[in-house]
């Protein structure tokens, strides 16, 4: 398989939330690079193209747009005004060695 991606992800297994106009829902987060993240939902019908995500216990939000979904898992790219950098995420977030 080709890799596409413009920056490599890192796998990490960390709690999150998907906020949006009418409601939140938890999510895990399962890759993160510095444009984009993939995460698992329990159902990705009802996530609209524009939300909010919440890592690190609330400590960083990130406004996102969902570029692909699946059934259970959907991937986001980040606004690029607010771009974290992998080196500015808490410690609780950043990829598991």
């Amino acid at each position: 398989m080709i890799e596409r991606r413009a920056t490599q992800r890192h796998n990490v297994i960390r709690n999150g939330t998907i906020q949006f106009a009418g409601g939140a829902i938890n999510c895990t987060i399962r890759n993160i690079s510095p444009i984009g993240a993939a995460l698992d939902v329990p159902s990705s019908l009802a996530i609209p193209h524009e939300i909010t995500l919440l890592m690190a216990n609330g400590r960083i939000s990130q406004h996102c747009y969902i570029v692909w979904r699946r059934s259970t898992r959907v991937g986001v790219t980040f606004d690029r005004l607010n771009e974290p950098t992998i080196d500015s995420l808490p410690h609780s977030v950043k990829a598991v060695s």
